[in-house]
């Protein structure tokens, strides 16, 4: 009801607006005028009223930066971000410049050249020297950027500096995990026939080859035993020997792995899986690979000014030394409660608002007494109950479907 009064108000009023404008032009045309052609005297007053709303007008862009500025990002967490916040600044400083010059002519020429009947605009069709000036002028300012943000570019993609600790970052439909390399500082191979329950990211490691050999050995086996129970010829018949089909492929291809190198088998036994949050030591050089199980998500970091899309069938990758522990950086922002995040900034579902993951950037030694109190892989994968490793099995058969088709 209340919608319906707005709409009736707001029609009624610009009703009256235009019975007004019969009136004034009725009375115009009744002193022998023209309401639609301004006086002198008018385009004077509207010269003068350019003039004065310039000024209004940049006093209301120095109030919105002022007001703005303290919800903008603090100074960044990394140090390429202050690269990157520099080159920012930079091309915010151009931009200004430009937007300031250009505004005060055009309110300025608005005032100046008001039309009067007592004058008459030169007409001409062309100008070199115009031509070159504002071809000249917007190429140097661009040369400039791009010159810049070349030499940014080039020392942020810089390869991340030997020894750097390792992290993968995997993402998913709808969450995050997090791989470090462990204590031999390699990632241990992958591969999404690999996937099951208690191992998300199909990591390759002996134990986990045996694991789910064995896991799709008993899966077919039972299929076929319910294929023997089926009727003949129908839907469920053909559905079962197509599930057949794709279990016996995969496990082939899962075999094939054990063709792997051994050092490639045993690499990922002490990689380290975790979920929620996870750490980085301040001041050390990490670099972050980049895989996804299903569509296409973007790892953004914000604070760290870094971001890298993370692509099906691919791997990307980042690197960044952190500069502020979260303890610092609380301070900073002035907020207790302050966390670093992982977000995916790309738009990769229903419930895409959900990815994200806290990031906790500490002190070398206490990132050292984290990092040796979390499981490996090798001791996560350990045999589970009857009803953990059922649900382990469901999981794998869910997922691997969805991959595959």
């Amino acid at each position: 009801m209340v919608t319906f009064l707005i709409i009736v108000a707001i029609a009624l009023a610009s009703l009256a607006v235009w019975q007004l404008l019969r009136v004034f032009e009725g009375t115009a045309k009744l002193k022998g005028g023209d309401s639609f052609v301004p006086t002198d005297a008018e385009n004077k007053y509207q010269g003068r009223m350019m003039l004065l709303f310039m000024f209004g007008y940049f006093a209301f862009f120095a109030w919105l930066y002022v007001r703005y500025a303290p919800h903008f990002l603090p100074e960044s967490a990394s140090e390429h971000g202050l690269v990157l916040d520099q080159l920012l600044d930079f091309n915010f400083l151009i931009i200004t410049v430009v937007f300031v010059i250009t505004h005060v002519f055009l309110f300025y020429f608005a005032f100046k050249y008001t039309y009067s009947s007592d004058r008459k605009a030169t007409f001409f069709t062309h100008s070199n020297k115009l031509e070159l000036l504002w071809t000249t002028v917007p190429a140097v300012f661009l040369a400039v950027i791009i010159v810049y943000g070349l030499s940014a570019w080039m020392d942020i993609t810089d390869e991340a500096p030997e020894g750097s600790l390792t992290i993968e970052l995997y993402p998913k439909q709808f969450d995050w995990t997090a791989r470090y390399s462990g204590s031999d500082s390699l990632l241990g191979a992958s591969n999404y026939n690999m996937i099951s329950g208690v191992n998300p990211l199909g990591v390759i490691t002996n134990g986990s080859l045996t694991s789910k050999q064995q896991e799709l050995t008993e899966e077919i086996a039972g299929l076929k035993e319910e294929l023997e129970t089926v009727p003949k010829g129908g839907l469920k018949e053909e559905e079962i020997i197509e599930t057949i089909g794709k279990r016996e492929r995969q496990l082939a291809r899962v075999s094939s792995f054990e063709g792997l190198e051994a050092a490639s088998l045993v690499a990922g036994d002490d990689d380290i899986l975790v979920k929620t949050e996870f750490y980085l030591p301040v001041g050390e050089s990490v670099e972050f690979i980049f895989r996804s199980r299903d569509v296409i998500h973007s790892a953004y970091m914000p604070h760290f000014r870094a971001q890298m899309n993370c692509v099906p069938g691919m791997t990307t990758s980042l690197n960044f030394i952190s500069r502020k522990t979260t303890e610092e950086m609380r301070e900073i922002t002035d907020n207790p409660d302050f966390d670093y995040l992982l977000l995916c900034n790309k738009i990769c579902g229903a419930a895409h608002y959900n990815m994200q993951m806290v990031i906790k950037v500490v002190e070398p030694e206490v990132y050292s007494k984290w990092i040796t109190e979390q499981e490996t892989f090798a001791e996560s994968i350990q045999p589970a109950d009857e009803e953990g490793m059922a649900e382990a099995t469901n999981v794998t058969r869910n997922e691997i479907s969805m991959i595959e088709q």
